[in-house]
């Protein structure tokens, strides 16, 4: 896992060049898996949120580029995560206050409730967070429209839903 991280570090480090950015890269190892951020080197430093894109897709695209460029110095695959400018952990915090409020909701009404399709990272954090306030979830469709269903207490399934 570290070498993951230094990997993906080392290619970040010249992509920062390439683009002329500015920025620190932290590594971590969080939940069995490499974790990489790019954060600003100066508080309040915009120009990272390039590297974000709108809702992430640039983020997204990034991440897997980062991934192959790992893959092809290892042989193997990774499953190495990749925040710039704080975007994924701000994400992560409103997803998770998100469920809380559809777990009270399904409590409340005794009823499965669908959120809107997220991305395979966002549905991650989610079931996590359902799975803490004590409800089970699962997911359901395709890519892209895969959403999350949160099932009421004591429901086994959604019909047509799976892992």
């Amino acid at each position: 896992m570290e070498e993951e991280g230094d990997i993906a570090a080392d290619y970040l480090e010249e992509l920062l060049d390439i683009a002329d950015l500015d920025g620190d890269i932290d590594i971590d190892i969080d939940n069995g898996r490499a974790s990489v951020a790019v954060v600003a080197d100066q508080a309040g430093t915009p120009a990272l949120k390039r590297l974000v894109g709108a809702d992430g897709e640039v983020l997204d695209a990034l991440q897997e580029l980062t991934r192959l460029a790992v893959q092809a110095q290892t042989g193997d695959r990774t499953r190495l995560l990749l925040d710039v400018a704080g975007h994924r952990a701000a994400r992560r915090t409103a997803l998770v206050a998100l469920a809380k409020e559809v777990c009270a909701r399904v409590r409340a009404s005794g009823e499965p409730e669908r959120m809107e399709p997220m991305a395979a990272f966002e549905r991650k954090v989610v079931h996590d967070a359902v799975a803490t306030e004590g409800l089970t979830s699962e997911s359901e469709g395709q890519e892209p429209q895969r959403r999350v269903v949160v099932l009421a207490p004591g429901a086994d399934t959604v019909e047509g839903a799976a892992d």
